[in-house]
C-alpha cells in the first residue's frame, strides 16, 4: 500500500483540562491547578512518552496571561519545559471557555483583542518550542455559545437563544481574526477547531419536536465550523481553508433527546433512538471533506477501556467509508473534576489520588493502558517515544490497512 503521509506524527493524542471560564455562583476557575498539572508537568508528559503519545493539547489561559493587553507568558514556561524534555508536541489552546475579567465579548473590540494575544501567543511558543506548530484558537465554540449564551453555566451568563447565536458569532469572529493574527508570525501554522458531534433525537411523546431535534444535530451543532469555514457569515473572513483540521469530541452523552430549555437528556445504553458514531463521522466529513480527528473522547470509570475499544472500531469503520482520520485524542489524560458537582469524574489516563500532604498522585488506569497497547499493535503504532518521535508522520496507509484487514461494522450499540 502507497504510503499517505498524515498530519501528526503519532496517532493516539491526549490533552489536559484546561477551563479558565468564570462559573455560575462560585466566580473564575482554573482547572489547571485544580488537576495540578502545571505543578506536575513532567510527569504528566513523562507518562504520555511512555504510551507512545508524542502531541498533547495544552493550554495558554488567556484570563491569567493578559492583563489589560500586556501579556507574560511565564506561566506556560514549565509546559514548554516539560514539552522539551519528554519529546511533545503541543496542540496550543488559546482559549478554553474563559476570558480576561476586563473584556466584554459584546462591546467593541473583544475579537481584536483576542487577535493580539493570539499574534504575542504564536510569536512566544515558536520562539521556544519547534514545529510543527498547531493552535486551537478557541475550545469548542458552538457549545461554549450554550454554556455561555443559553444555559447560563459560564460568562457572559446568557440565556436565550438569541444571546447564544450573537456569542457564537462574536467567538467565531475572534477565532478566525486569531488564524489570521498566528499566521502573520508563523505561516506554515496548523489549526485545530474542536466542537462536539451529537446526534439529537425528539423525546417518543414529543413527535412535534422532531424538526427541531434534527435542526440542532445538523445545522446548529455545527454552526461555529460554519462560520469559520466561510459557509455562514462570510462578513466574518472565513474560509475553507481556516477550518484546516476538524476535530470532533465524542462522549456517551452526545446522543440525546431534545429538550425546549436547557441542555439535552442523554440515550441510555441500548435505546434504538442510537446512531453508530462512524456514521456521524462521514456526515461531518461530507459537509466539509477537511481532516478529521477525534478532538476529545473518553469513558468513565471501569468502562474506559471497552470505550477506547468501541471508538477504535468506529473510527476504523469510518476509515472503510472513506472517512480521513488524522488522531485519536484520548482526553483528558488525568482525571478532571465534574464542573458541576467537583466529584472526580474517572475518566483519564490516569486518575487523580489524593495524598495526605494535599497532593494528587497520578495512577494510570491500566485495563485503558493495555488496551490502548492492543490498538497500537493492530495500527502499527510504537509503544512508546523513540529519541526522534518527530521524523515522519503517520502514515495513513498502515490505518487504512488496519481498517480493512479488520472490518468492523458500524454498531449503532457501540457506546
Amino acid at each position: 500500500m502507497d504510503a499517505r503521509a498524515g498530519i501528526f506524527p503519532t496517532f493516539f493524542l491526549s490533552g489536559f483540562e484546561c477551563s479558565t471560564f468564570v462559573w455560575k455562583d462560585v466566580g473564575r476557575r482554573n482547572l489547571i491547578e485544580e488537576t495540578r498539572h502545571r505543578q506536575h508537568a513532567s510527569d504528566d508528559y513523562a507518562m504520555l512518552a511512555r504510551l507512545g503519545i508524542a502531541v498533547a493539547r495544552e493550554s495558554i489561559p488567556w484570563p491569567l496571561v493578559d492583563d489589560r493587553g500586556r501579556c507574560d507568558f511565564a506561566y506556560i514556561d514549565p509546559f514548554i519545559a516539560a514539552m522539551r524534555e519528554h519529546r511533545i508536541l503541543p496542540t496550543w489552546d488559546l482559549c478554553h471557555y474563559g476570558y480576561p475579567d476586563d473584556l466584554d465579548p459584546f462591546a467593541d473590540g473583544f475579537a481584536e483583542r483576542f487577535a493580539d494575544y493570539a499574534r504575542a501567543a504564536a510569536a512566544y511558543v515558536t520562539a521556544r518550542h519547534h514545529g510543527p506548530y498547531f493552535f486551537t484558537p478557541i475550545n469548542e465554540i458552538t457549545y461554549w455559545g450554550y454554556m455561555g449564551g443559553e444555559w447560563g453555566w459560564t460568562a457572559p451568563f446568557g440565556d436565550s437563544h438569541d444571546c447564544r447565536l450573537d456569542f457564537t458569532r462574536v467567538l467565531a469572529k475572534a477565532d478566525i481574526l486569531a488564524c489570521k493574527a498566528i499566521r502573520d508570525v508563523c505561516p506554515g501554522a496548523r489549526f485545530v477547531h474542536n466542537d462536539p458531534l451529537i446526534h439529537v433525537v425528539a423525546p417518543p411523546d414529543r413527535p412535534n419536536l422532531a424538526e427541531a431535534a434534527a435542526h440542532e444535530s445538523e445545522e446548529e451543532a455545527f454552526l461555529a465550523f460554519d462560520m469559520i469555514a466561510g459557509r455562514l457569515a462570510p462578513e466574518l473572513g472565513g474560509s475553507p481553508e481556516l477550518l484546516d483540521i476538524a476535530a470532533y469530541s465524542n462522549y456517551s452523552f452526545g446522543q440525546m433527546e431534545y429538550r425546549e430549555n436547557g441542555p439535552g437528556v442523554a440515550l441510555r445504553p441500548g435505546d434504538p433512538r442510537i446512531v453508530p458514531l462512524a456514521e456521524m463521522l462521514e456526515r461531518a466529513w461530507g459537509r466539509y471533506h477537511r481532516p478529521i480527528m477525534m478532538g476529545e473522547t473518553s469513558g468513565l470509570r471501569g468502562g474506559r477501556d471497552d470505550w477506547l475499544n468501541d471508538i477504535l472500531c468506529e473510527c476504523m469503520a469510518a476509515v472503510n467509508r472513506g472517512v480521513r482520520i488524522e488522531g485519536i485524542c484520548l482526553f483528558p489524560a488525568v482525571d478532571m473534576p465534574d464542573w458541576h458537582t467537583g466529584e472526580w469524574l474517572h475518566n483519564g489516563i490516569a486518575d487523580l489520588v489524593p495524598t495526605p500532604m494535599g497532593d494528587l498522585r497520578r495512577v494510570p488506569f491500566e485495563p485503558l493502558v493495555e488496551r490502548l497497547r492492543e490498538w497500537q499493535h493492530r495500527l502499527k503504532r510504537d509503544t512508546r517515544l523513540d529519541a526522534d518521535p518527530f521524523d515522519e508522520p503517520v502514515d495513513l496507509g498502515d490505518i487504512v490497512a488496519a481498517a480493512r484487514l479488520l472490518r468492523p461494522d458500524a454498531d449503532a450499540n457501540w457506546h
